[in-house]
């Protein structure tokens, strides 16, 4: 595989989970699973929607590897996989230094605007 067919298939992967993620029910899928695996109907217990309805949503979270289902008996269990979480993260990280920049200036302006008041 070349670089290139590297990069867009990093980028398509990153599209589909910063689309996953910008969801707040997905959010919150997310979220509850951090504490450990759940059944689906425990996931979907606080939302006021249907099960089909959050079935959905957890299969956009399982398209992008961000959720991992196993079946035991009739009962579906939910994971978190970090692992595209980690993916998304080593992403942002690339440009940490501009908006850490950017806030360490705005800092220091701000100090030196109140000892000019």
């Amino acid at each position: 595989m070349n670089s290139t067919a590297t990069t867009d298939a990093t980028a398509h992967s990153l599209d589909g989970i910063y689309k996953a993620l910008s969801d707040g029910t997905r959010r919150a899928i997310i979220a509850r699973l951090a504490s450990g695996p759940a059944s689906i109907g425990a996931v979907a217990e606080p939302f006021d929607m249907s099960l089909a309805a959050i079935g959905k949503h957890v299969k956009v979270l399982e398209s992008v590897g961000l959720v991992r289902r196993t079946i035991e008996w009739r009962t579906h269990i939910l994971t978190l996989d970090p692992a595209a979480l980690q993916h998304a993260e080593q992403w942002l990280s690339t440009y940490r230094h501009f908006w850490s920049g950017s806030l360490d200036a705005l800092a220091k302006y701000v100090e030196t605007d109140d000892d000019d008041v």
